[in-house]
């Protein structure tokens, strides 16, 4: 099927599934591919969202769970029944099975695992050791190795006894016979060698594997930076356990964009969410966002005397804190990117803070002259003009200050700076300008 016939599906089923008989709709969803009725589930209605679900045949329905997201997997997974999500997930990769299971509650997980083969539960088990953050979590063990010893021709033979080589299969790993990683080939390399080499002579030794303990973001960044199609991983005592391919790191790639993206506004859902649960996953950093509201207004209540003698400082003061906490998050943007993506360490940190700081600078120094001007003119008053151009200079440094080191401060609290980030550094940008400005205005005008 075309991609544009493809896309239609898609529209169709988005646009007018409502109109559709069931017939039609199925017919629509046997026509696309897994990861095309993921996205439609997903820019779904709850409603529409199950319906469209249960039109799949069992055998559909595990590669369709598997391209969810986890909110919206977990819902569907939650009206299956034990043995249809067994039989639905059965033919699925490792990993891809060990993301549905651990979401599960533990009895029902042990329920479905007792549904399985001794040899896929014990295959699963294995994956389930390890956290979902961590390279153990992206593992897969189909995987193909020989020893140093055999001949290019051996090999071939062995490949092409194979059924089918497992997906993103683009090199075998050569280990000795107690299972210890020693290097890799690729499949061009065996092709193109001559069949009386030996794997030894034509393998790749110098190719570091993943330490089954990695984090996923770095096990990420790896890919990214030499290339990789498959990776190896091996324990602490060097053994193979499987590889890890690029479309499970993409999948990392995207889960952490989006968390970079919703945490930036304390939210993580579901697009369709029902109001209800909603509600619920924003409540908190709402609340968080009331509690730093309230230091801002204590801090203006502090100079209410100020305030009361001379009335048009309450129209300036939000002009300050506005531009720090624009500036602010400007730079926090930055860091967060520069975290995520792991330029940033303890050699380059001062360099970049000293360069925020001169933008800052350079920014305050333009920025002022405007404000004063314009609050000159406006109030006809040359002494407010240069206290609210100082005020903002005084906090467009302090939005630098919280910028840089409010992330690295939470990253090392073992927080999230994606999400608690935002909200601090307003909070600070608020109160350093109202105190700027409003104690400045204390000193010189009254």
């Amino acid at each position: 099927m075309g991609n544009s016939d493809s896309k239609n599906n898609l529209k169709i089923i988005l646009d007018d599934s409502s109109d559709l008989s069931l017939n039609q709709l199925r017919d629509l969803l046997n026509n696309m591919s897994s990861s095309e009725i993921a996205h439609a589930l997903e820019s779904s209605p709850p409603k529409q969202r199950k319906l469209l679900f249960s039109l799949l045949e069992t055998n559909e329905e595990g590669d369709v769970l598997a391209d969810l997201g986890e909110e919206i997997q977990q819902d569907l997974v939650s009206n299956i029944s034990n043995e249809e999500l067994t039989e639905a997930v059965k033919e699925l990769e490792l990993d891809e099975i060990v993301d549905i299971l651990q979401n599960l509650p533990e009895e029902r997980m042990k329920t479905v695992l007792s549904k399985m083969s001794l040899r896929d539960r014990n295959r699963i088990e294995l994956g389930l050791i390890y956290p979902d953050n961590t390279a153990g979590g992206l593992l897969n063990t189909d995987v193909i190795s020989v020893r140093p010893s055999h001949t290019m021709d051996v090999v071939i033979t062995y490949l092409r006894d194979q059924d089918v080589l497992p997906e993103n299969t683009d090199k075998i790993f050569v280990v000795t016979t107690d299972d210890q990683y020693i290097g890799e080939i690729s499949i061009s390399k065996i092709i193109t060698s001559a069949l009386n080499l030996t794997v030894e002579e034509v393998m790749e030794k110098g190719i570091d594997p993943i330490l089954v303990s990695q984090d996923d973001r770095e096990v990420a960044t790896i890919f990214e930076r030499n290339d990789l199609i498959s990776s190896a991983v091996i324990n602490d005592s060097g053994e193979l356990l499987g590889r890890i391919t690029i479309d499970d790191v993409v999948d990392v790639i995207r889960e952490d964009a989006d968390q970079n993206f919703l945490g930036m506004a304390g939210v993580a859902e579901d697009t369709f969410a029902p109001p209800g649960r909603a509600a619920k996953s924003r409540v908190f950093w709402l609340s968080m966002n009331l509690i730093t509201a309230f230091i801002a207004s204590m801090t203006i209540n502090i100079f209410q005397d100020v305030l009361n003698q001379i009335v048009y400082l309450a129209v300036l003061m939000p002009i300050v804190a506005s531009m720090g906490g624009v500036a602010a998050t400007q730079t926090l943007t930055i860091v967060l990117r520069g975290l995520t993506l792991e330029q940033i360490n303890s050699s380059n940190i001062r360099w970049l803070f000293k360069r925020e700081l001169a933008v800052s600078i350079l920014n305050g120094l333009v920025l002022s002259v405007l404000v004063g001007f314009v609050t000159y003119f406006w109030f006809e008053d040359s002494v407010l003009s240069i206290l609210i151009s100082c005020a903002l200079i005084i906090n467009l440094i302090f939005s630098v200050i919280a910028g840089v080191f409010v992330p690295l401060i939470l990253r090392r609290l073992n927080q999230d700076p994606a999400i608690a980030g935002s909200v601090v550094v307003t909070t600070v940008t608020d109160v350093v300008g109202f105190l700027s400005f409003l104690g400045l205005a204390t000193i010189f005008l009254i």
